[in-house]
């Protein structure tokens, strides 16, 4: 009796383990999809009242907060408010070659190009919703 115990505890367990790695295994497909299917509207921030404006964006397992600042129809500065990433810190900096460059889709940064892409849609997310999102000035 106390062997079939055993044999079916380890076979609900390898069960278990099986549906758990399914789902992580789905979860990451989605994940690789929703980066894949990213677009940036790519408004032209001289098309944007002066003001700051907050835009954000969840992938699942990377997510941003900006707050983009524009004057006089260029964008001054972009605030990384929140940015839950796995390796990709680097990109972070991504913000200043949105700032230097005044458009949104510029190179991701090596290593870190999900992150990266999350980032600019975050931007692209807080010019593009800005009649929804009314400046914070």
């Amino acid at each position: 009796m106390g062997k079939k115990i055993i044999i079916v505890t380890i076979l609900l367990a390898i069960v278990a383990g099986v549906g758990f790695l399914a789902n992580y295994l789905l979860s990451v497909q989605r994940y690789k999809d929703m980066i894949a299917n990213i677009t940036y509207v790519n408004v032209n921030a001289s098309d944007v009242p002066d003001g700051t404006y907050i835009g954000d964006y969840d992938a699942g397992y990377i997510s941003a907060k900006v707050e983009v600042a524009v004057e006089n129809g260029m964008i001054t500065n972009i605030t990384l408010l929140e940015h839950h990433n796995e390796r990709g810190k680097s990109a972070e900096g991504i913000v200043n070659e949105i700032v230097a460059k005044q458009k949104i889709d510029v190179e991701a940064v090596s290593g870190a190009t999900n992150s990266s892409i999350v980032i600019k849609k975050a931007v692209d997310n807080a010019l593009s919703n800005v009649n929804s999102y009314p400046a914070l000035d």
